[in-house]
């Protein structure tokens, strides 16, 4: 009796785009090709990148594809998996869940994979995802807002609170010389900084408010700590570059700042953020490798799947709108002074939150085992 692999689909936003997404589905592959012979095809924004990334069989351009096409490209799977990361969106879940349509007119079963949801203001967005997820054989999400979402939108179907796959990332080697081409060598602490770009995912930054705020906090840690500040861009094609050096530019102490140059891998950039002591941050996953590697934070929620981490962890900090520059420094201030602490109930939190997503994939394989598909997927050789 030979094996056939089982042909599982993966779409979201790939493709070289955000380096936590690349986190999420390097997680995913990893977990897929532990648990089961699997051959995966990843609906991608630029499949070359993919490819370059990720060693999966198949990579495609979903974007360039017709509707026709990618009807074909759904047809052979044994099941499509949406996500993980957040993509149910105003602005473009309808863009993310053609193929799930096209999965259940085929009769392919679709799992949806700790995802994120919202904003989702629009009614017909709203409809949108209803009638998408409703006929899902199974639906993860990482947060408990997304479930709320959910539910208060329609989907009637069970949702499991599971948590980001890229939780379960591994730091990986970096260059030698790593910290000399970046310029950062030096005797000083390093303080690493995450911003990000105001966009349909996040509609509501405020970007000179959050620009000033951040300029006012990389000057405290300077004059507070002796530090040098590090920004790290997770989105390098898109504008997180720009909004960090616009940060930059608003700082008094502007010598002392760093904007990240290379190009690194996921777990080549956790690695780099390991070498913090301490971090302040928007963008999600800077927040998790930070909490990987054990760097105390202080998060500036700008969107609730990064005030689930911060609730999963057991920390507490304002939203964003809500935050005045006397307000962040007396949080960061405190928080510095409380890191070990902060440290200390990451290290005890972490584990169950790593567990959570490991239970993912596992109802991944359950699945495929309650649908026969695992069965179906052997044949005489």
């Amino acid at each position: 009796m030979a094996v056939r692999p089982y042909r599982i689909g993966i779409s979201g936003s790939y493709g070289g785009l955000n380096l936590g997404d690349e986190a999420i589905l390097t997680s995913i592959v990893a977990q897929l090709r532990a648990s089961l012979p699997v051959e995966i095809t990843v609906f991608s924004r630029n499949a070359d990148d993919t490819y370059r990334r990720h060693r999966v069989e198949h990579a495609i351009s979903v974007r360039d594809l017709t509707r026709d096409e990618a009807r074909e490209a759904v047809r052979g799977l044994d099941l499509l998996v949406l996500g993980g990361g957040g993509i149910l969106y105003d602005a473009e879940a309808e863009i993310y869940l053609r193929e799930v349509l096209l999965a259940h007119e085929l009769g392919v079963p679709v799992m949806v994979y700790a995802v994120s949801a919202g904003p989702l203001s629009h009614r017909s967005s709203r409809e949108l995802v209803r009638t998408a997820l409703e006929p899902a054989a199974l639906i993860t999400v990482r947060d408990r807002h997304g479930r709320r979402l959910l539910e208060e939108i329609g989907v009637h179907r069970e949702i499991h609170v599971t948590a980001d796959p890229a939780l379960l990332l591994a730091p990986e080697p970096v260059p030698e010389d790593l910290m000399f081409r970046e310029g950062l060598d030096g005797a000083r602490r390093l303080v690493g900084f995450s911003v990000r770009e105001p966009g349909p995912a996040a509609p509501q930054i405020d970007v000179a408010h959050y620009h000033q705020l951040l300029a006012n906090a990389a000057d405290f840690m300077v004059h507070r700590l002796d530090a040098d500040v590090v920004f790290v861009p997770m989105e390098r094609s898109r504008l997180d570059l720009q909004h960090s050096h616009a940060v930059v530019a608003q700082m008094q102490c502007a010598q002392r700042a760093a904007v990240l140059k290379g190009e690194y891998t996921p777990g080549q950039l956790m690695t780099l953020i390991g070498r913090f002591e301490f971090s302040v941050g928007m963008r999600l996953h800077f927040l998790i490798f930070s909490a990987l590697q054990g760097v105390p934070f202080v998060a500036l929620p700008y969107a609730s799947k990064v005030t689930g981490l911060v609730q999963d962890l057991d920390m507490e900090v304002p939203p964003l709108d809500d935050v005045n520059a006397g307000r962040l420094l007396a949080t960061i201030d405190h928080s510095w002074d409380l890191r070990g602490a902060i440290r200390g109930r990451i290290q005890q939190r972490l584990p169950a939150l790593q567990e959570r997503a490991r239970a993912t994939n596992q109802l991944l394989v359950s699945l495929l085992e309650q649908r026969g598909i695992l069965s179906a997927s052997t044949s005489s050789g």
